[in-house]
């Protein structure tokens, strides 16, 4: 095998969908396990959906990804520019050396002309294919003699470029994932490859930048297969070897029935963008960075929606996953989207953290809030909550009553366990705190339940009213714990408030 380059080649029409984030990992994946070059390429030829910042943000969603930049747009290469309205110049040659050798045509139909002859084919219920069919009978060089077709170009008469489909050919492909694939030339229509603005189609441009770029392997997504027979007769063409290809399997909504979109996450509640959009009318759409997720979290879920690495284990390393790594592992069926499932990886790389590097996630928020607090009490407020934490933003829920007294009492549990008598005993539990000089868990403990053994209490009920005071709900650690992490006084501040709070 030649040495490994392939490419992922997004179109920056608006924020980076999932599918595009799995397609360029499976591309990073493949690159350095087998010692390759990951390629970043822009396909912007279509300039009417261009929409500013798009790129950018292409680039820091790959970056958060963890997927390194080897060559491309915006780190730059030997066979810049990797932009293709930056490469204008490139494509013209190679569709006129199409036209030249009978493979492409210049086609002068308007657009007034095809939407006349595609109502007239409506109306008799049948469907308008520019094709091997039906090219003869249009406004093309393959119809005009060659005087008329130089004196059109001669005036600036409007073009295109059309590729000529062979008529009935059978085309036999390889596909890593797929396998063997043939498809009769009679089936495709004439595709257009330089287009009426100076610019070429995906088609054209793809084969001659994969081309010049030296690409070893196409990796892409199952919507571009039906383009795959089309690309590999555009290699021949242009006496050409063609790179191996490989089509991914779609990411399916969580129901398993059609392709995941924007729209199942917004009325799912889950994002489909590795990070927050904001587009230019002000719209947003969530992101999962900033939703609360671990990129390397985010990244072993998608690793696995398609691939298998042939074990039960699910947790990667980014790593591992270039290790095992293979395309032939890669199903052909679609792959459902689970939100549930990124949500327990999410919550499973949390856990496996060390209780110093959650703090680095849990401080910005306190940061916000003007909280300052010590590292060393940090790691131990995180170290008793993590095991409840499933998204970063869940550090504030159930810690704010480390930092921040109730002032608000749950219902339920008052009903429940608030019984007449309670504020007494509660006063006699302050009384007992007071006393205490070294204000710890163990001995607020020990304290409170002798209180409540000696004069016969329900420890359920006093204990329960006593985290109601100190959190305001029935939540949150070990009671004492928080006790000893708040401060006697402010211990002792927060239950004489509940008292007058809950029997006001």
């Amino acid at each position: 095998m030649s040495k490994v380059r392939v490419r992922f080649a997004p179109s920056p029409t608006g924020p980076l969908h999932i599918g595009g984030v799995r397609t360029a990992l499976f591309n990073y994946l493949f690159a350095k396990k087998h010692g390759g070059d990951f390629l970043l390429r822009i396909e912007d030829t279509d300039q009417t959906r261009y929409v500013p910042g798009a790129e950018d943000y292409i680039v820091e969603s790959l970056k958060w990804c963890g997927i390194t930049i080897d060559e491309g747009f915006s780190v730059g290469g030997n066979l810049a520019p990797y932009k293709q309205s930056e490469r204008k110049a490139i494509y013209k040659e190679f569709a006129d050396k199409l036209v030249a050798d009978g493979n492409a045509y210049y086609a002068f139909d308007a657009p007034e002309e095809l939407d006349a002859i595609r109502k007239e084919h409506e109306e008799q219920k049948k469907t308008f294919t520019y094709d091997n069919s039906t090219r003869l009978s249009l406004n093309n060089s393959l119809k005009l003699s060659n005087d008329e077709v130089q004196a059109k170009l001669s005036a600036g008469v409007p073009y295109v470029i059309r590729f000529k489909m062979p008529v009935d050919r059978i085309v036999v492909m390889n596909d890593i994932i797929r396998g063997e694939v043939k498809v009769n030339t009679n089936t495709l229509d004439d595709k257009v490859l330089f287009k009426s603005d100076g610019l070429p189609t995906y088609h054209l441009a793809n084969i001659v930048d994969d081309h010049l770029m030296l690409i070893s392997h196409v990796i892409r997504g199952e919507e571009w297969l039906p383009s795959m027979p089309l690309h590999v007769l555009l290699y021949e063409a242009l006496n050409w070897e063609a790179p191996q290809f490989a089509h991914l399997p779609l990411i399916l909504k969580p129901t398993g029935k059609g392709k995941l979109s924007k729209r199942d996450g917004d009325q799912l509640g889950f994002p489909v963008f590795p990070l927050k959009w904001i587009s230019q009318e002000g719209d947003e759409a969530s992101g999962y960075r900033e939703s609360g997720y671990l990129n390397d979290a985010f990244v072993n879920f998608m690793a696995l929606l398609g691939w298998n690495p042939g074990n039960d284990k699910e947790i990667f390393s980014m790593d591992e996953l270039i290790e095992l790594f293979s395309l032939e592992r890669v199903g052909k069926s679609g792959s459902r989207f689970d939100p549930d499932k990124v949500r327990w990886f999410n919550q499973q790389y949390i856990q496996s953290k060390n209780d110093s590097e959650l703090v680095d996630y849990f401080k910005p928020q306190l940061q916000e809030k003007g909280i300052e607090v010590t590292d060393e009490k940090l790691q131990q407020i995180v170290g008793l909550i993590k095991e409840r934490i499933v998204l970063i933003p869940d550090f504030w829920e159930q810690a704010s009553f480390f930092f921040e007294a109730p002032t608000e009492y749950d219902e339920k549990v008052i009903k429940k366990r608030w019984k007449e008598g309670m504020g007494e005993i509660l006063n006699q539990v302050i009384a007992e705190l007071e006393k205490i000089d070294t204000f710890a868990e163990q001995i607020g403990h020990d304290a409170v339940v002798k209180l409540i053994q000696d004069n016969e209490y329900n420890m359920g009920q006093v204990m329960n009213c006593l985290r109601l005071c100190l959190v305001g709900a029935g939540k949150g650690p070990d009671l004492f714990k928080i006790a000893e992490l708040i401060g006697k006084q402010e211990t002792i501040d927060r239950i004489k408030k509940g008292i007058e709070t809950i029997e006001a």
